[in-house]
Parts: C-alpha cells; sequence; structure tokens
C-alpha cells in the first residue's frame, strides 16, 4: 500500500514519533498510555460487547461502533489496564489517529503501521505481533459489519 492510505491525523503521529531518538519514542508511547481514555459507562455492565485481543500479552478488549452509510464513521473503545503501558500506548495511537474515520479509510491503512513508529528495536516482537493485531481485528471487525 501507499503512504496515501494512511490517514493525515495517524501519519501525523508517525511522523512525530520518527522524529524521536528510540528511547524518546519510547516516552511518546508512554504518554499515549497515559491518555487512553475509560471505556464509556455504557460498556461497563456489557464485557460481552468487548472482544479481547488475545495476541497481547496484556488484558486489552476493544470494541467499536460503526455509523450508517454512506460514510460509516468508526468509533474505537479501548480497555487495558494501567499496568501495560505498551498496550495501552499503542491503543491510544490507533484511537487518537483512527477514531472518526470512515470505515473505508480504516480499512486501507498499512498492517505495518506498528512498524512504522520505530519501536521495533525498543519492543519485543510478542508486542509488536499484538499491535499488529489490534489494527488486524479492528479491519476484521469493519469487514464482519458490512
Amino acid at each position: 500500500m501507499t503512504t496515501e492510505a494512511i490517514p493525515s491525523k495517524l501519519a501525523e503521529i508517525i511522523d512525530e514519533f520518527q522524529e524521536l531518538t528510540e528511547q524518546d519514542r519510547l516516552q511518546l508511547l508512554l504518554d499515549f498510555s497515559r491518555e487512553l481514555p475509560d471505556l464509556p459507562e455504557r460498556y461497563n455492565d456489557h464485557p460481552e460487547l468487548l472482544e479481547r485481543v488475545v495476541e497481547c500479552q496484556s488484558p486489552l478488549f476493544l470494541t467499536m461502533e460503526i455509523g450508517e452509510a454512506p460514510e460509516r464513521l468508526v468509533h474505537l473503545f479501548f480497555s487495558a489496564p494501567p499496568e501495560a503501558p505498551t498496550t495501552r500506548g499503542f491503543a491510544g495511537v490507533l484511537l487518537e489517529g483512527l477514531d472518526g474515520l470512515p470505515a473505508a479509510d480504516l480499512l486501507a491503512v498499512p498492517d505495518d503501521v506498528p512498524d512504522r513508529l520505530g519501536l521495533t528495536r525498543a519492543i519485543t516482537p510478542l508486542r509488536m505481533r499484538g499491535m499488529s493485531a489490534m489494527l488486524g481485528r479492528i479491519k476484521r471487525k469493519i469487514r464482519d459489519a458490512r
């Protein structure tokens, strides 16, 4: 896929990561972790609406709301414990970079977004797979909702 498939907000985040040293990238990921909002109250009593991303080392759950055609705007929601800053951080990146966009735009996002953040040497391959799985799960849920 080409760079044009990356939504502008997400492209800005990737650029921000790329401009930093490896250590500073980890700090930025931690910042995204701290900014991840809690789930909306409407999900608190409905855990069955959340899907666990089992590829993540830490427990991470996600759900989404997809609006009506033609745009089908997607809103993302994540839940991960504070003790899982890497997982929460990447969820925060996806939330800030993709939330509120049309479903077609999310489906066009390249699968290698985690690699583009420049964290492959600083984060274990298992955690990187978890990050890729989050994006993959979002895309699958969008395709299944058609």
